[in-house]
């Protein structure tokens, strides 16, 4: 990989369904940590559920969420040649998995981060609970803006994005 500059983005001119799955969890993500901060420590198993699916998204390309939005007629942005095949869509989606590219990587990162910071919160601090509420906030504002951390940093590091505009 090669050193960048500039400002990675994904795409914000339609909402496809890595984008409104990133959405979907970010609101999963802060909505829990407020939960698990204010009413019950046991909200932090929402978080973990969101990072162990994020991690298996990374590594399958299977998205639980991202399928029922393709059942409801949403359309892929990165899609796996088993989704589309030949210009065949099939009955599920799966993302690209034929290499590890920048958005790829912001999985598995999310998903493992968000995995051990809900089980610190849930067993050792509740203070951790300020990074996964940072996740989600973060989350929502790369869905809304295409603009991520994350994202930036691994593209200035060389990482090679499938979903992006550049300024």
């Amino acid at each position: 990989m090669k050193n960048r500059g500039g400002v990675f983005l994904v795409k914000t001119n339609w909402w496809y369904v890595e984008r409104m799955v990133w959405l979907i969890a970010g609101i999963d993500v802060l909505g829990s940590s407020i939960l698990t901060w204010t009413h019950h420590p046991n909200w932090a198993f929402s978080i973990l559920f969101v990072g162990l699916c994020s991690i298996l998204v990374a590594l399958t390309g299977f998205c639980v969420v991202g399928n029922v939005l393709y059942w409801l007629g949403a359309q892929p942005l990165v899609p796996a040649e088993r989704t589309v095949n030949k210009g065949q869509w099939s009955r599920l989606y799966f993302m690209q998995t034929d290499e590890w590219y920048l958005e790829r990587f912001i999985y598995i990162f999310v998903g493992v981060n968000l995995s051990i910071s809900s089980m610190l919160a849930r067993f050792v601090h509740p203070g951790w609970l300020f990074f996964t509420g940072f996740v989600g906030t973060a989350t929502i504002t790369f869905a809304f803006t295409g603009f991520c951390i994350m994202a930036n940093l691994l593209y200035r590091l060389g990482a090679q994005p499938r979903m992006c505009r550049f300024i």
